[in-house]
C-alpha cells in the first residue's frame, strides 16, 4: 500500500514542485515568493504534516521499487535480508531526518 500511495503522490506532486521550483522561478517566468511568504507556509502545521507525508511516501516507493530492481535485475534473492534492511531501513531513516528537519523550522 506504501508503494501505491507513494507513487501517486510523487507523480502527482513532485513534477509540479520541480517545475516550479526548478524551471519556472529562476527563470523569471513568474515572480518567485518570498522568503516571508514560503517560511509562513512551511510553518504551518498542517503543511508540516503533508510535507512529511510526501516524504515518506516518496521514500517508501523508492525503497520498494529498488527493492524488486535488485531482486529482478541483478538476481540477488540471497541477499534478502541485507537488501530489505537497506531499503526500508533508509525509507525510514530519511523519514525521520525529513520530520525533525520540517519539526526544527
Amino acid at each position: 500500500m506504501l508503494f501505491s500511495a507513494g507513487g501517486m503522490a510523487s507523480a502527482l506532486v513532485m513534477p509540479v514542485l520541480v517545475f516550479l521550483f526548478g524551471l519556472v522561478f529562476p527563470l523569471g517566468w513568474i515572480a518567485p515568493p518570498s522568503y516571508e511568504h514560503l517560511h509562513a507556509i512551511v510553518v504551518h502545521p498542517l503543511t508540516r504534516v503533508v510535507l512529511i507525508g510526501l516524504c515518506a511516501l516518496s521514500l517508501f516507493h523508492w525503497a520498494h521499487r529498488f527493492k524488486y530492481t535488485l531482486y529482478d535485475g541483478l538476481q540477488v534473492q540471497h541477499l534478502n535480508e541485507m537488501i530489505n534492511t537497506f531499503c526500508y531501513g533508509g525509507a525510514i531513516v530519511g523519514t525521520i531526518v525529513a520530520g525533525y528537519v520540517l519539526v526544527r523550522m
